[in-house]
């Protein structure tokens, strides 16, 4: 089982930038879909965003859409999340998720980080 592990968060004001870094214990398999859930306070975790670890089209979701940007260093196993223009409702704790299916269901990601809070102010 691979261990995961997010870096990156803090407070910061709205409008101001983030970015998250998600290290792995060991190198995904070429077809791990690599992903990042956040989940505020009394609420449910949620979908942000995922990719493939080999390439291609990422996915987000519409609340973060035009604003964050998934990316991935595959020499050094680190998934990004790179996080502008953020927002009050963007505070949460975020976590890193690695599966194997291309979905935006949490139940689709085996391995999960401990988490990292981002707290936006206004």
């Amino acid at each position: 089982q691979v261990q995961l592990a997010e870096s990156g968060g803090g407070s910061v004001q709205a409008g101001e930038s983030l970015r998250l870094s998600c290290t792995a214990s060991r190198r995904p398999y070429s077809r791990s879909i690599e992903a990042w859930f956040r989940q505020a306070p009394g609420k449910e975790r949620e979908f942000v965003a995922l990719c493939r670890w080999h390439g291609g089209s990422a996915l987000y979701s519409d609340s973060v859409k035009g604003r964050f940007t998934i990316s991935r260093d595959n020499p050094k196993n680190i998934v990004y999340l790179q996080m502008n223009d953020l927002k009050p409702e963007d505070t949460a704790v975020y976590y890193c998720a690695r599966g194997s299916r291309y979905e935006t269901d949490q139940r689709a990601f085996d391995d999960w980080g401990q988490g990292t809070q981002v707290t936006v102010a206004s």
